[in-house]
Order: C-alpha cells, then structure tokens, then sequence
C-alpha cells in the first residue's frame, strides 16, 4: 500500500559529523526529528522536501547543560525533557510553562525545541520565551559554527538565516534576572494552537515578547521602553499597539487578538509589579 511517505528518500547519519557531512554534500536534504510538524506538512502538501536526514538518533545534539551562567539545550532537547529538569525549572521557568502547553504529552515526548525553531509558526509556543530570554542559536557547518542572536534568527514568515549546509546545534540562554511570567491564550486548555502567546520578564531591563500578532514573533521594544521609564500601564499597551500586526484568520480575529494582547500585557504588567 503506498502512502504519503512512500516517494521519499530518508538519510540516517550514524554520528554529527557524518550529518554535517551529508548535509554539506546535499543541501537539498531537510532534517527531521520528532516529526510532530513535518507528517502533518507531507499530508497537506506544505511540506515540499521529498528527501530527508533523520538526526533524532544523534547523542551529541541531546540533553541540558547548566551552569550559573547558560542553559544549553541540544538541538533534541525535548519539550518533556525540558519540564522534568531540575535546572530549567529553576533557571527558566517560562520556558517549563511554555512547553507544558505544546500539544500533548505524545507531541511533547516527540517535538523538540530546535524543531519548534525551525518551524518559525508565528504561533510557537516557546518563541516568546526564547525572545525575552535573547536566546543564542548556535549552528553548526562542516567547517565550524556559527552563533546568531534569537532576535535576529527570523527573516519573515517561517523564513530564517539557517544556509544550505547549516543545522541547529543548540540553544544557549544567558541567566535571566527578574521575575519571569509566560501566558498562552488557545481555544482550549491544552492541545491547541495559541490565539496569543506571551512572555516576559520583570527586572531591571525589562523583556517582553509576544506571538501570533505578527508573521514573527515580536520583541516588544517600545513598551519595554516605556515600562523602563515609568509610564503607566496604559502607556505600555499604548506602544505594544504600535508593534504588532495580527491579522484576520481561521482561528482568530486580528480585532480579538489586539484585545487579548492588551489584557495579557496588562496581566503581566499587574502580576510582576
């Protein structure tokens, strides 16, 4: 029996280096771990790639380094690792609450944070984490790394500076100082995609960031400016509306969507005073 899986061409790599081996030999390939967005992409045709490396088996993108400085997620790390670890949940606790809302537990046993990078939904849940956190993105070639700031990772709608040849490494997240704070407003409680999706951070240099208002996830510059120099709650929304764009679509309302904005930052605003 043939199915949508049936034409295409799988590379198992047995070490990193062979991966970046191949994958500089044959840009064209696409990698694959859990798999979580890429079978519902080859289904409904948004998935183009019919060649593909599967990394998921590659101990050298794995696991949690922490020190009192970084948390360093491998490229594998899993949305259900990242919860069960001591030192996220202690470190980044915004990205703990992020990944308990991504999907179900079988997504989160699958899905990983490299792979919810990559995909660029505008909707990810832990992007805004990642955002406030100023994240590091470190990739990898055949012929060394290279280490790109989270703000400047995205070029447009699940577009981003990743070069033929280049795979995610790891996560690298300096320490965050202030009271961390992550919402995510969905149809539902659990297993859906965010209608709005926020996270910030209450310190001394305030970081906010917010998603699916925009075709990337917004890093709020303006209102933390405004917060860092006093104004009041009302003129921290006023100048989050100046940055985001959400639009009409199947799940939401670009009109909705403003309000619930306002009303998490609000809450953010309220809850870390």
């Amino acid at each position: 029996m043939r199915s949508a899986i049936s034409p295409l061409e799988l590379v198992r790599p047995v070490s990193f280096e062979e991966a970046l081996d191949r994958l500089a030999d044959t840009p064209s390939l696409m990698p694959i771990a859990g798999c979580t967005d890429v079978y519902v992409g080859l289904n409904f045709n948004t998935v183009t790639a019919r060649s593909f490396i599967d990394i998921w088996g590659l101990p050298e993108l794995s696991g949690v380094e922490a020190t009192d400085d970084v948390l360093r997620f491998g490229a594998l790390c899993t949305h259900s690792e990242v919860v069960a670890s001591e030192a996220v949940q202690r470190q980044l606790p915004m990205l703990v609450a992020a990944c308990r809302e991504i999907g179900g537990v079988q997504i989160q046993n699958r899905g990983t944070l490299a792979g919810n990078i990559a995909n660029g939904s505008p909707a990810g849940d832990t992007l805004p984490v990642f955002a406030a956190a100023e994240a590091v993105i470190v990739l990898a070639h055949r012929d060394g790394e290279r280490r790109v700031p989270f703000a400047e990772f995205y070029t447009g709608y699940r577009t981003n500076v990743i070069q033929p040849g280049e795979l995610i490494r790891s996560i690298e997240v300096p320490a965050v100082e202030g009271t961390q704070w992550f919402r995510k407003v969905g149809t539902r409680a659990a297993q859906a995609i965010s209608k709005i999706v926020i996270a910030g951070v209450r310190g001394p240099s305030p970081r906010i960031a917010i998603g699916s208002v925009a075709p990337t996830v917004v890093r709020l510059h303006a209102a933390e400016r405004v917060l860092m120099d006093g104004g009041t709650d009302d003129d921290v929304v006023r100048a989050m509306m100046s940055e985001i764009s959400p639009i009409d679509d199947i799940r939401s309302s670009a009109e909705y969507r403003r309000t619930v904005a306002a009303n998490l930052l609000r809450r953010f605003l309220a809850e870390t005073a």
